[in-house]
Parts: structure tokens; sequence; C-alpha cells
């Protein structure tokens, strides 16, 4: 088992939402929440490799997902510390791996299209071309069951909206679940977790609230994770990459509705029809061409 890094904490945890006076159309004042954004300052070996804007629930593994997913580091068992300093909005990394060149792959990176300014960095590609991920299998059943599931997540958007959900789920079960300002900070969080338990990828389902792009798509491959899901859209590029890296790809899934953009071969039409637990009832069915258009247009 590889030896995990000494994390150390300051400040254990910081406030996620906070309440504030708004006034609504009618001119009454109420009170809502709204989402904090905390800058985190990262840096490896005293190297300053980015500031992330975050709600700030995991941190480490935050951290580690982000440096990770960009190719900064490998093996975690080389790092010696992560210091977690929310006094000064710091993430201080030390590792016996050699960072001799982490300034000149800052100078390749490359602004995407993740909200919050995600960024991905010249050599991840290159490393995606030895990944091979398996061939899953997906009833019909079991992914309204996983829907009907993530429906129970979600709180701090429930509570005052402005941020993107994730979960790595198997089956039906949602196996962790984590909410941040923007979606990128979700996944590289859930990817450092799973980094620090020594979980694998190649039996699990990738969820996401926000839209699949190319960002999304090459951070669920280096999680090893062969399906993702998503509420909302794709674009070309994340589609693109979903085919060649062989990931299955649903979008627009809520309730009993879905679309598969990629690998709609690994699905099992297990329901025929009814309105018993996850089953499709005639409702969700178009009637004529223009129930079908104005589906295409929601």
């Amino acid at each position: 088992m590889n030896q995990l890094p000494k994390i150390i904490k300051t400040q254990s945890s910081v406030k996620q939402t906070m309440t504030v006076e708004v006034m609504d159309e009618y001119g009454d004042m109420m009170e809502k929440e709204i989402a904090c954004e905390h800058p985190l300052t990262v840096y490896l070996n005293w190297i300053e490799v980015v500031t992330l804007m975050t709600l700030g629930e995991r941190p480490s593994a935050l951290v580690l997902g982000y440096l990770k997913n960009q190719g900064f580091i490998e093996d975690i068992s080389a790092i010696e510390s992560l210091i977690i300093d929310w006094d000064t909005n710091s993430a201080a990394v030390i590792t016996r791996e050699n960072t001799e060149g982490v300034k000149k792959q800052l100078e390749k990176k490359t602004v995407t299209s993740g909200c919050g300014q995600g960024t991905m960095f010249g050599n991840v590609m290159k490393k995606l071309e030895g990944i091979s991920l398996p061939t899953p299998t997906i009833p019909q059943s079991q992914l309204y069951g996983l829907l009907e599931s993530l429906t129970h997540h979600n709180d701090t958007y429930k509570a005052a909206g402005a941020v993107h959900g994730c979960a790595v789920c198997k089956g039906t079960e949602i196996l962790s679940f984590v909410e941040d300002v923007g979606r990128h900070n979700a996944v590289d969080t859930l990817a450092g977790e799973m980094w620090l338990n020594g979980e694998t990828g190649s039996d699990k389902i990738f969820y996401t609230t926000g839209r699949l792009t190319s960002e999304m798509v090459i951070k669920v491959a280096q999680m090893g994770i062969p399906v993702l899901l998503s509420r909302s859209g794709a674009t070309q590029m994340g589609y693109e990459l979903a085919q060649k890296l062989g990931i299955t790809m649903i979008a627009r899934a809520k309730g009993h509705r879905f679309q598969i953009y990629n690998g709609k071969e690994n699905l099992i039409l297990d329901v025929k029809g009814g309105t018993n637990n996850h089953q499709l009832d005639d409702s969700h069915k178009p009637t004529h061409k223009g129930d079908t258009d104005s589906r295409k247009k929601a």
C-alpha cells in the first residue's frame, strides 16, 4: 500500500454558504443563502502553480486531484506533506518527485471552457494515449435508479444555487458526492479522493451536473472511469474525445430521459413500459413529430 502524504490543516474547514438580505420584484425583503468562493493558491515544492476558487469542502483531495490530473505529480507515496492554510488561503505540497519541469509546463497551459477558468496542460493529451478503458454494460433500469439516487444530493445547490455537483457512482449507489463553484474543481476533488483511497474506476460511473466538455472527458479518462453521465449537454470536442477514448457518454439525463452520444451499444433496454419504479410510461414518449421537436429544444 502506498504511504499517504502527511496532511496538515491550520483550519479544518471554511463556510460554504452565507446568508444575505435580498429584495424581490415586489420590494419585499428576505434572507437567502449564497455560495462562498475561497481562493486557494497551490504551491508545489514552493513553485506557485495556480489559484483555485473553491467552496473549500475537501481542499486536500482537490489539490491532489488537480496536480495529478494536470500531470504535475504521479507518485502519491513520494508526497511528504500537504499543508492547507486557510489563514493565508494557500496549499503547499512537498514531494520527492522531480519538479524541475513544472515552470516549463506552466508556460504551455491552455485555458479551457471549465467555469472558473479551468486549465489543461500540454503533456496531458500525450499521456491519454496509453489509457485503455473497459467496456461497461448498463441496464436502463439501473440508470433510472441511479438518477433517482442523485436527486437526494446537491445540498448546497438546493440552498444557494451557483454550484456544480459531481459524483462517483457504482450501480445505483452514490459512493462520493461533492459540490464546488466549478465543475472542474468537483471532478479534481473526487479524483484526488480516489487516489488517496487507492480506488480504481473500471466499475464506476461519473456524474456531473455540468456540460460534457473536453476537460471533463479527459479527467474522467484519467480516473479510469468508462461511463460519463450528465444532466447537461455535450460539446463537439467532448464528444469526439469520448469516441476516441471509448467513454460511454450520456447527456441530458434527468428522471426517465437521457441521450446517449457515444456507447449506445453498451445500454441494455430492459424497461418495456409501465409506471412501476424505474419503468418508462407512455407520458415520456413523443406521440408525434411536434412532441419530438419540443423535446429536442428542451
